[in-house]
């Protein structure tokens, strides 16, 4: 199962045909597939093209930062809002809609004057790629209740690895598309895929109308816009602020919990609430999953950043050396989420990811400026495992333990707390390193590390409804309920 990434994924979906035997509509894997990339695509790429960009409009880092920064709030924000438009409207419109912001954004960033529209341009494709995961989510949910399949397994693997794979070939793409056309090209690589995606969705997403509900109410009139609102304002304080702690904005955090008092007051007052946080909060279990995605995520956010620096600057490897040491962490991830995807049950996938990334942030603390290759080599091994663990298990929960009818906006929450997981582990780099990535400095990054892979485990233990999620023979209301009483 290790080899072309895209004949594991078909081998994936295929599962030995059970799942077209079984009824699951696989005209719709290649827009799921294709829309869930867009975002990783662009993350990935840009790591390559930040250098080239700051030439080109002579802006330091501290200034083509901000790229990043832009996708981070954009999504981190769009994500649960397009979520749950689509929730309300159906994929098929919020689909096609954020595909095609997705191309506008591609012509806007290949044609940008200066770094201030480039940065625009990312903002748009923050929103223009939000709709792809939550609704392959969604579409995930309505198959299984259409053929009575409570866990498609396969195409959950099939999603997990599809971000995997790009995430591997994402940094390699943008190489050749600046060798091809420069760092303008990584921009307009959006466009072609923007309209393969609009010609998939409108051919095969189905045309659903949004219903109407017992009331009679058409859904339009659900929209709590100013639920919305207190969300992204409450959201984007508080990035800004992670983003650079340290930078003079320490009154954020202010502002950032007023913003959630009042979200929280409007949600339990509306009719149609954004995020029912009266429904979140019985659901203990999906709170504790969300947890458990931000901790793991500062773990390997902090490890994507914070090593490939070291690498770099504590024991001189050559940007292109630091980059191949990667490659074993992706493709190790692959393979893990391969062959474990159709196990079902999580919690051993859970409790193994943390006790995985425990191990790789020890190995850590043994590095040195004259490290062989091969410890180097072993710590991005042992990091993989882990990596295809916890992504799985992470989707896979979320798709068992949220309400059916709010699969799209709890899917957009699971990337949300990943982003907010990204920004503190950017921000835990910058705080260890100072101004180079030294070896002291990684190692009191692991000491970091290993404290909030510890608390995952801890989390992840001490959450015995666990035991039943994603376990054979039990159906997701069943497990649904179990973990509502756990939580009391």
């Amino acid at each position: 199962m290790t080899g072309n990434p895209i004949r594991i994924l078909r081998r994936i979906c295929s599962g030995g045909a059970k799942e077209s035997a079984n009824g699951f509509d696989r005209r719709l894997l290649a827009p799921m597939m294709l829309g869930s990339l867009l975002n990783p695509v662009n993350s990935s790429i840009l790591s390559v093209s930040l250098v080239p960009i700051g030439a080109a409009f002579g802006a330091p880092p501290s200034q083509t930062a901000w790229l990043i920064s832009a996708l981070y709030l954009a999504t981190s924000i769009g994500q649960p809002v397009v979520g749950r438009l689509i929730d309300l409207f159906g994929p098929r419109r919020l689909f096609l809609a954020g595909t095609a912001l997705t191309g506008i954004a591609g012509v806007v960033g290949m044609l940008a004057p200066n770094l201030g529209v480039l940065i625009a341009a990312r903002v748009l494709l923050g929103f223009g790629t939000c709709s792809g995961y939550p609704a392959a989510m969604y579409l995930i949910r309505s198959e299984a209740g259409r053929t009575g399949r409570e866990s498609p397994a396969g195409v959950l693997t099939a999603l997990a690895v599809t971000t995997q794979t790009i995430a591997v070939i994402g940094p390699s793409l943008g190489g050749l598309l600046i060798g091809i056309g420069g760092w303008r090209a990584t921009l307009a690589v959006n466009i072609p895929l923007a309209i393969a995606g609009l010609f998939l969705g409108a051919r095969r997403l189905p045309a659903t109308r949004p219903s109407r509900r017992d009331s009679g109410r058409h859904p339009v009139s659900d929209l709590d816009l100013p639920g919305m609102g207190l969300f992204a304002l409450a959201l984007v304080c508080l990035l800004l602020f992670l983003m650079n702690p340290g930078g003079g904005h320490w009154y954020l955090p202010i502002p950032a919990v007023a913003a959630a008092a009042g979200f929280t007051w409007r949600e339990l007052r509306a009719r149609q609430p954004f995020i029912d946080v009266r429904v979140l909060g019985g659901n203990l279990s999906l709170l504790a999953t969300y947890a458990r995605a931000l901790l793991s995520y500062v773990v390997s956010y902090a490890f994507l950043y914070g090593y490939t620096q070291w690498t770099e600057q504590g024991r001189g490897l050559s940007a292109s050396q630091a980059g191949l040491v990667q490659l074993p962490l992706f493709a190790t991830a692959i393979v893990v989420s391969t062959l474990t995807g159709r196990r079902q049950a999580i919690r051993g996938k859970l409790l193994v990811g943390a006790v995985g990334q425990i191990v790789a942030c020890a190995l850590l603390l043994l590095l040195h400026a004259h490290s062989p290759l091969w410890m180097l080599l072993a710590v991005v091994f042992v990091l993989g495992v882990p990596q295809g663990l916890n992504s799985l298990a992470l989707q896979n929960a979320v798709f068992h333990q949220a309400d059916a009818e709010r699969m799209g906006s709890s899917a957009g929450l699971l990337r949300t707390f990943g982003y907010l997981g990204a920004i503190i582990a950017s921000a835990a780099d910058g705080a260890f390193f100072g101004q180079r990535a030294d070896t002291g400095g990684l190692h009191h990054l692991a000491a970091f590390m290993l404290a909030v892979s510890a608390l995952s485990l801890g989390v992840t233990v001490a959450d015995r409804s666990l035991r039943r999620v994603g376990a054979p023979g039990v159906n997701d209301t069943t497990a649904g309920t179990e973990l509502q009483d756990t939580g009391r």
